[in-house]
């Protein structure tokens, strides 16, 4: 394999919900075993993102998934709560990656890891590998926020996966914030931490 097909693409997933762990993912894609459709995964519907995850992981050279926690978002902020997931990504690649993209403008510090990284303003929608890792990125956070909606279900978190809906901010406001929601994020401040 040259190092020219081992560009990682990595993106995160849930920044802005009040509750849940930010996701990111990293994917090195096999450009002889393209996916078809890969886009930001904000655009597409569920059940496409559902599809594409599923060929993202069949068709891939390598690919992670890995988080930080609300413990570590508050801790940390979810600027590099963000960067530490990203980290543990690339960290868990299967693969060592020659190269990195990241969707953003900023990146988490690599130099210790020996990677070299570029960032890339919405390059979830113009970079093959950093869809790909959108799309896995957020379908892992949709399930995990499913999961937890069994152990928490006064929120509604499989429906709004964590957003500040009204819905989300009402359940807030009557119960407080759980086990699982971000102590440091305004509304959940504000409702009783």
């Amino acid at each position: 394999m040259t190092p020219a097909l081992r560009i990682a693409g990595v993106d995160e997933a849930g920044r802005g919900p009040l509750a849940g762990p930010v996701v990111a993912s990293a994917v090195i894609l096999d450009p002889r075993r393209p996916v078809r459709g890969l886009a930001d995964s904000k655009v597409l519907a569920p059940d496409v993102r559902t599809r594409l995850a599923r060929r993202i992981r069949e068709r891939a050279i390598a690919w992670a998934v890995a988080w930080a926690d609300p413990c570590e978002i508050d801790c940390l902020n979810i600027l590099e709560a963000t960067h530490l997931a990203m980290r543990r990504a690339l960290l868990r690649l299967p693969v060592r990656p020659s190269g990195v993209l990241i969707d953003g403008n900023r990146l988490p510090a690599l130099a210790d890891l020996g990677l070299t990284a570029r960032a890339i303003v919405r390059g979830d929608a113009s970079e093959p590998a950093i869809s790909a890792a959108s799309i896995l990125a957020k379908t892992w956070r949709d399930a995990e926020m499913g999961r937890l909606d069994g152990c928490y279900p006064h929120f509604g978190l499989a429906l709004h996966k964590g957003y500040p809906t009204p819905a989300h901010r009402a359940a807030l406001e009557a119960r407080g914030p759980s086990a699982i929601h971000r102590r440091t994020f305004a509304p959940c401040r504000a409702e009783g931490t």
